[in-house]
C-alpha cells in the first residue's frame, strides 16, 4: 500500500499538540521573521556571529526600538530562527538560510508580496472557483491578463518566483527538445518568451511558434526580438479557456513548461487535445512540470502543495500544483500516450514525452 505522510514516525500527542500550535499562529510568526529580515535584524546577528547582541546593544543603534526588537526577535525565537544565549540574541541555522539560501528568500516575498492578502479569501475562492483575492492587487478575471499590469512589488516577486523554478531546468531539457531533431516547435504559454529566445540563440535550424495570452506575447516580442533572430517566430494569441481556439498545425515538438498547473482539470483535457492535434507525423508533446509526488525530498513536495493555495485565492479559482497521475490521465483520454519520464530537473521538476496513441 503506497502511503505518504510529513510528520515524524512515532511523534508523540505532546509534539503534535506543539505543531498544530505552530499552524495556528503561523501568520503571526511569517510576519514578525518577514520584518526582522527585511529590516537587518538578521543581518546584524549574522555580523556578530557566535558572540551575539542584546536588546540593548540592538537598539543602540537607534535602528528600531527595543520593543520592536523584543516583539520581533521573540518570535523569531519561537520559529528557531534565533536562539537566546545568555541574554543575547545568536542566528540559529533557519536564520542562515534566510539570508543565504535563494530560494528561501524569494518564496517568502512571492507569499507575503503575492498572496498574504488575497489568502484571507481562500474559503471563498474555493468555494465559488474564482480567484476572489486577486482583487487585492487588480480587476483582472485571472492573474495571468494582468500580470503585465501587476503593481510593485507583487510584479517582481512573482517574476522572481517564476522564473526562478523554471530558470534553472532550461539548460538541462534543451537537450531533450532537440533529440527529435524538430523544425518546428510550439511553446504554448510562452510567457515572457525566456525559453522560445534561448531555442532560437542557440539553435538556428529550428522555428519557434510561441502561444500564449496577447498580453504575455507583447512581452515575448520584445524579448525574441532582442535576439536578432524574430525572423524564426511566430506569435499567435491564443485563450486557452476558449476550448474551439486550435493550435497552430504541424508541430514537430509541442513544448509546454510549467504551464498546465495554470488551469483546471476540464481545461488541461482541452490543452492537451488541441496539441495532439496540432502535431506533424511523429510529433511529440514535452511537459515540464513541479509535480508534487515525483520528489525526491520532502521540502520540494511541502513547497508545491502550499502553492496550490495561490492558484486558487489568487491565479485562476481552479488550478494547482498536480500529482503526476492527473497529467498522465488526461493526456492518455486526448489520445497521446506515455514516452518517457523524467524526474530530478532543476530544482522540482519532471520532463514527460507524449506522442499519439497507434490506433487499435
Amino acid at each position: 500500500m503506497h502511503s505518504k505522510r510529513f510528520s515524524p514516525a512515532g511523534q508523540s500527542a505532546f509534539d503534535a499538540r506543539f505543531d498544530a500550535q505552530k499552524i495556528a499562529f503561523g501568520p503571526v510568526v511569517f510576519q514578525c521573521v518577514r520584518i526582522a529580515w527585511k529590516q537587518g535584524m538578521l543581518d546584524r546577528l549574522a555580523e556578530a556571529g557566535e558572540a551575539g547582541l542584546d536588546v540593548e546593544t540592538l537598539a543602540a543603534s537607534g535602528r528600531w526600538s527595543a520593543y520592536a526588537l523584543k516583539v520581533v526577535l521573540e518570535s523569531c525565537l519561537s520559529a528557531g530562527v534565533v536562539m537566546r544565549v545568555d541574554g543575547r540574541y545568536v542566528l540559529d541555522k533557519a536564520g542562515y538560510c534566510l539570508l543565504a539560501d535563494p530560494i528561501t528568500r524569494i518564496n517568502l516575498d512571492f507569499i507575503h508580496d503575492v498572496c498574504y492578502l488575497g489568502l484571507h479569501r481562500l474559503e471563498e475562492a474555493l468555494a465559488t472557483g474564482t480567484p476572489v483575492g486577486l482583487e487585492e492587487l487588480g480587476t483582472w478575471p485571472t492573474l495571468y491578463q494582468g500580470l503585465s499590469e501587476l503593481p510593485e512589488p507583487a510584479r517582481t516577486s512573482w517574476f522572481a518566483f517564476d522564473h526562478h523554478y523554471s530558470d534553472t531546468s532550461f539548460p538541462d531539457v534543451m537537450p531533450d527538445v532537440l533529440a527529435t531533431a524538430p523544425k518546428r516547435v510550439m511553446d504554448v504559454g510562452a510567457n515572457t518568451g525566456k525559453f522560445a529566445a534561448a531555442l532560437l540563440e542557440a539553435h538556428p535550424g529550428v522555428e519557434v511558434r510561441l502561444v500564449d495570452l496577447p498580453q504575455q506575447l507583447a512581452s515575448a516580442r520584445d524579448r525574441v526580438g532582442a535576439t536578432g533572430q524574430a525572423g524564426r517566430a511566430e506569435f499567435h494569441a491564443i485563450d486557452m479557456l476558449d476550448p474551439a481556439a486550435a493550435f497552430p498545425a504541424g508541430a514537430d515538438i509541442v513544448w509546454m513548461s510549467q504551464f498546465l498547473s495554470c488551469f483546471s482539470e476540464p481545461v488541461i483535457a482541452t490543452i492537451f487535445e488541441r496539441a495532439a492535434a496540432s502535431l506533424a507525423p511523429d510529433g511529440q508533446v514535452l511537459v515540464l512540470d513541479t509535480l508534487w509526488d515525483r520528489q525526491r525530498y520532502d521540502i520540494a513536495a511541502y513547497c508545491l502543495i502550499n502553492t496550490s493555495p495561490y492558484f486558487t485565492a489568487m491565479a485562476s479559482g481552479n488550478s494547482k500544483v498536480y500529482e503526476s497521475t492527473d497529467y498522465l490521465r488526461l493526456a492518455e483520454a486526448a489520445g497521446l500516450e506515455l514516452v518517457t519520464s523524467r524526474d530530478g530537473i532543476g530544482y522540482c521538476h519532471t520532463l514527460m514525452r507524449f506522442r499519439k496513441r497507434a490506433p487499435a
